[in-house]
């Protein structure tokens, strides 16, 4: 990532440029991508012309059947057999018959299993990347790297399936053990969105499967293809070692899926990983039934540079946390506060980087910023820029669709709003970087915590009461608080979430393997005796 956001600032280019995709011949423009040679690499991940969007151990789709589009060109790539709703209940069922069998094998066995799915993975890393790269529309060194964080988070949950336990406490009556036992839950269930559509299931499934859960997983119907593919190198996996599928199944699906996952008994935690709008929909179908819900949901992130940031490391991690997946990272800056001393300075250099940024299909090496996910993004983007310049903004910056096949759109830098301008406060998930200029700490503090979400906040300086004043209780309130780096690019050794609106849910490292397993105080009388706790007498 730093690599990337370095090569983002220093490119010689002298304005933005776009390489337009290799021309095809007519006849070929209404076929679907995976006929023509140029896609036969498709066929490495098994996909084919029409694609079973249901796993349970046996592959099949009796519902609606749609087509996945490259964002890219617009043009059709595959078509895939969604879940119909008989296909959810028997999908259910499979898994938790599973489960019975998975339960029951020991923790460091199963980590071993997770340990060969990301050996798996590895082998296909780089195909999986092009495809990722092809239906989500993040350039190739971003997809690639998505895989490869499925395949880290399987090494970490394999070491962490021999560590996972409770403590034994001391008991005040004699005779007596006191310890905490964790359980699994049963079944997990996972709602991924398109913008990371392997490596959030990777968190979730990986460290669901070592605590004991079998999994249903239900990907973002616009990239139901890396959905499928992720699910057959696992089931791969799972078949050579004599295993039930269903411990990994699968549902392609829309609202209807979704809904359901949200409202069955039989689904013991649902991960939803979305916006704030749909995910507070879940939560309440979830905590209607006394459920437990996992929330990744928005956010409306923020840098902050000081007098004294050292702006060789500013202006490549503002570059890439704003247009990086071209502005659709649930961790990207919206926006960036700059101390009035260095305020003039950085909006000039940044705008000279945004110049030299490369636009184009995303799978070619050279490129480093490609399109929006959906044709509904732009329209998206192109009102926040009319809002934007309602409310009194300036776009010193980009501000328009390209003239291009596919969903481009230019990034977009914005200045002269309030820090609390209505459209500031709104989540757009597009390549759009508000800039302000603050003159004192305890101001700027206040105005990155000012927004509904909570997820990722960073700042630049070398005063190091500063920094822990950031990271205290007076600083910011967000789930992640970085300094002296993006908001972006987190690790998966530590838990990765946010508070308010972000949904309080934490995945990955850390502890968050407790979200998928249940605790259980037990206390153990090994004594003849049965004296009662608090020391009460009862004779």
């Amino acid at each position: 990532m730093w690599r990337l956001a370095r090569t983002l600032c220093e490119h010689t280019a002298k304005s933005i440029m776009l390489s337009r995709p290799p021309c095809r011949p007519t006849a070929l423009m209404s076929t679907l991508l995976i006929h023509h040679p140029d896609y036969a690499w498709l066929q490495e991940l098994g996909l084919s012309e029409e694609n079973a969007g249901v796993y349970n151990g046996n592959w099949r789709g009796g519902g609606q059947v749609i087509t996945s589009y490259c964002p890219a060109n617009n043009e059709p790539i595959a078509r895939i057999r969604q879940a119909s709703m008989e296909d959810y209940e028997e999908t259910i069922k499979e898994a938790k018959e599973a489960w019975k069998m998975w339960a029951e094998i020991p923790a460091p066995k199963r980590g071993d299993i997770v340990r060969k799915i990301g050996l798996a993975l590895r082998e296909k890393i780089r195909v999986l990347g092009k495809l990722v790269s092809l239906e989500m529309g993040k350039i190739l060194v971003e997809g690639i790297g998505e895989v490869q964080e499925f395949v880290d988070i399987c090494d970490y949950a394999a070491g962490l399936s021999r560590m996972i336990g409770g403590p034994v406490l001391p008991s005040e009556r004699p005779g007596h053990a006191l310890i905490e036992q964790w359980n699994p839950l049963g079944l997990v269930g996972i709602i991924t969105a398109f913008n990371f559509p392997v490596a959030v299931f990777g968190w979730n499934n990986a460290i669901a499967l070592i605590t004991g859960n079998v999994c249903i997983w239900k990907g973002a119907p616009t990239t139901s293809l890396v959905t499928i593919a992720v699910t057959k190198i696992i089931a791969k996996v799972l078949e050579e070692n004599d295993l039930p599928g269903a411990i990994c199944s699968m549902t392609c699906g829309g609202a209807d899926i979704g809904t359901a996952m949200a409202k069955d008994t039989r689904v013991n935690l649902l991960s939803f990983t979305g916006s704030t709008q749909v995910g507070k929909q879940v939560a309440l179908m979830v905590q209607e039934r006394f459920g437990r819900s996992l929330l990744e949901l928005g956010g409306n992130n923020a840098i902050i540079a000081f007098e004294d940031a050292d702006l060789s490391l500013v202006l490549p991690s503002a570059l890439f946390a704003a247009v990086g997946t071209a502005g659709q990272r649930c961790t990207s800056v919206r926006r960036l506060f700059l101390h009035a001393s260095i305020h003039e300075e950085v909006v000039r250099r940044l705008k000279g980087a945004y110049s030299q940024i490369r636009v184009g299909n995303p799978w070619d090496r050279n490129i480093l910023y490609g399109p929006l996910h959906t044709k509904q993004a732009v329209s998206m983007f192109v009102r926040a820029v009319e809002e934007i310049k309602k409310q009194g903004g300036t776009v010193v910056y980009g501000g328009k669709v390209m003239d291009h096949p596919g969903n481009y759109v230019e990034p977009t830098i914005v200045t002269g709003l309030a820090h609390n301008a209505p459209i500031v406060h709104e989540e757009t998930f597009a390549p759009i970087l508000y800039i302000f200029k603050f003159k004192k700490e305890e101001d700027v503090f206040a105005w990155n915590n000012e927004v509904k979400q909570g997820l990722s906040s960073s700042i630049f300086t070398k005063d190091l009461g500063r920094i822990f004043r950031w990271i205290g209780p007076k600083g910011s309130d967000c789930g992640i608080v970085n300094v002296n780096i993006p908001t972006s690019g987190a690790e998966i050794g530590g838990a990765f979430g946010g508070e308010k609106h972000t949904g309080g849910g934490r995945e990955s490292g850390s502890d968050a393997w407790k979200q998928y397993m249940r605790r259980s105080t037990c206390t153990i009388n090994y004594s003849t005796d049965l004296p009662l706790a608090q020391g009460i007498k009862f004779e």
